[in-house]
């Protein structure tokens, strides 16, 4: 896959991240600690997708290396949100699962291009 096709297929992958994580946290009851949840777990997983469409269109490779750096950092919170969700409530096991899944690989994906981006000394 190129790499203007391999930017379009993360594009349209993060951005259904986003829309899983808002259809989790949606399913979620309104009970304080969920709030928290809640806005936690959809700022930082919608954060993901807005990042990477950035990255997509910076200016420099440096902007691009940061702007993933803020994607694999925003990924990596968003994974300890299903965590504590699957502990507290196992009507959403599955649903979660499938989103703590989805945002394990895509921190493998951030952090291979930010690996392959160091060793070219960006």
């Amino acid at each position: 896959m190129k790499n203007l096709e391999f930017g379009k297929f993360l594009e349209d992958r993060t951005k259904n991240f986003a829309i899983g994580i808002i259809r989790l946290s949606s399913s979620l009851s309104n009970s304080p600690e969920n709030l928290v949840i809640k806005n936690q777990i959809t700022k930082s997983g919608t954060s993901v997708g807005a990042n990477y469409r950035e990255a997509n269109k910076s200016r420099s490779k440096a902007d691009f290396k940061n702007r993933i750096s803020i994607c694999q950092s925003e990924t990596n919170e968003t994974l300890y949100w299903p965590e504590i969700v699957m502990e507290i409530d196992s009507l959403n096991a599955e649903k979660t699962q499938k989103i703590h899944n989805e945002a394990k690989e895509l921190l493998a994906i951030f952090t291979s291009i930010i690996n392959k981006l160091n060793n070219k000394q960006v």
